[in-house]
């Protein structure tokens, strides 16, 4: 069972720890409220790139020295931004402790933002590289296809227009409005004690200096998603990369355990339907999945297949047979059986990481949604039962509501496809 501990500083800030006696070593990060979702459009990319900046200095150290620091700690130091929130995190042997809280308060609170035009190079470059892989790009195409105009349907990079101009004055109040401890989790499991690492952030805290004890943001919420819609980039590729997807659910919806085990079943695993119909038994496709995000206030649910031209109008038909088949409440026998044991298995085995127990415990914190513990889980997975998934496969993935997005030779090639599974949204294109 997992055993946490949570408390809140006098400056705000929220600390929850998880003690693991069996290890030597902490996992640490700093989980900070401010993702992409959280930019205005002229500002689209800046959470992004100050994730980079935090490495590039602060008042007391160099970036040469953070790195040596951690190299020195035999440690591990990164960090990643996403829709909602942004987080440095690392793992260090339990006496580098203090020294690692050390050096990453500094780089949260009191970044210098010195070496912001060569890292803002290096950012464009990552943009690029990103732009080089249709596999991936297609992603971001298709979150823009189901959420329109709205923050969460812009990629978490940014733009190059946006990364080449934006000033470091712009830089610096974004940080200085959403880095404050209010907005903060610092999230640790391993061999640590509670409140000695309360001790040793309050001494960090000190040598950083007054930072603005405001409380926690309040995002405004996605009251409807825009209608579904489509997105082409015209690439000469020789696979078509495509995505259907639909509005999901949030993060605290109960119905989260039954979309996990909905997507186990249609395309998340090596027995999955879309991966054993598409690519096993047919050899259309190398890559085919499922994937689902989940957000405050809503989320997002849909599949990826990369194929060829003649196997893309196929693929689809198929997709949308599984779809309509589990919609249908038709499980092969054992299915679902097999789908909650591969779940719980995967959530176990990730517990034996501290990484895993750290993130669990910050993510959880930083997005507001309740810790349940270990046994609580495993008996939500077991309560789902089959007519759980087939009115969630009919609801969030019907046909009606599928958004679509390409990128490949020919917007004709794809739109035919897509007539397949969404006329009216085909269509409406035309």
């Amino acid at each position: 069972m997992q055993k946490y501990v949570l408390s809140e500083l006098d400056s705000g800030q929220r600390v929850v720890t998880e003690r693991l006696t069996h290890v030597r070593s902490v996992a640490l990060g700093f989980w900070i409220g401010a993702g992409s979702r959280d930019e205005r459009d002229e500002r689209a990319g800046v959470s992004h790139f100050i994730e980079h900046l935090l490495f590039k200095g602060t008042d007391r150290y160099t970036a040469q020295e953070i790195a040596e620091v951690f190299d020195a700690m035999g440690g591990e130091l990164n960090a990643a931004t996403s829709r909602e929130h942004t987080v440095v995190y690392a793992r260090v042997a339990d006496h580098h402790l203090d020294e690692a809280i050390d050096v990453m308060s500094d780089m949260v609170y009191a970044p210098l933002f010195a070496e912001v035009d060569s890292e803002r190079e290096v950012v464009l470059e990552e943009i690029a590289m990103y732009e080089d892989q249709p596999q991936e790009l297609v992603h971001d195409l298709i979150s823009e296809a189901v959420f329109g105009q709205h923050p969460l349907g812009r990629p978490v990079i940014g733009t190059a227009e946006v990364i080449s101009s934006v000033s470091r004055r712009a830089i610096t109040a974004y940080h200085r409005s959403m880095y404050v401890p209010g907005n903060i989790v610092v999230a640790a499991a391993g061999y640590l004690d509670h409140n000695e690492l309360l001790g040793l952030l309050e001494r960090a805290e000190s040598k950083v200096g007054d930072t603005p004890a405001r409380g926690r943001r309040v995002r405004s919420p996605l009251v409807k998603p825009p209608p579904p819609d489509l997105r082409f980039m015209r690439k000469d590729t020789e696979q078509y990369h495509l995505c259907l997807a639909a509005p999901g659910i949030a993060r605290s919806d109960r119905r989260r355990f039954a979309a996990s085990l909905l997507d186990a079943i249609l395309g998340g695993s090596a027995s999955s339907r879309l991966f054993q119909e598409i690519r096993e038994k047919r050899g259309m496709a190398y890559a085919v999945y499922t994937f689902a995000s989940q957000y405050t206030d809503t989320g997002q649910i849909g599949l990826y297949v990369g194929t060829r031209e003649e196997n893309l109008g196929p693929c689809l038909e198929i997709a949308a047979e599984q779809i309509g088949e589990i919609a249908s409440g038709n499980l092969r026998p054992n299915e679902l059986e097999r789908a909650k044991e591969n779940l719980k298995g995967r959530i176990l085995l990730s517990m034996e990481a501290t990484s895993s127990r750290m993130s669990r415990l910050g993510k959880s914190l930083i997005t507001d949604t309740e810790m349940l513990s270990l046994d609580r889980i495993v008996e939500e997975i077991d309560a789902v039962e089959a007519d759980n998934l087939a009115e969630l496969a009919g609801v969030l993935l019907a046909p009606e509501r599928l958004s679509a997005a390409a990128i490949g030779p020919s917007e004709d090639r794809f739109l035919a496809a897509v007539e397949r599974i969404n006329p009216a949204l085909a269509t409406a294109a035309a």
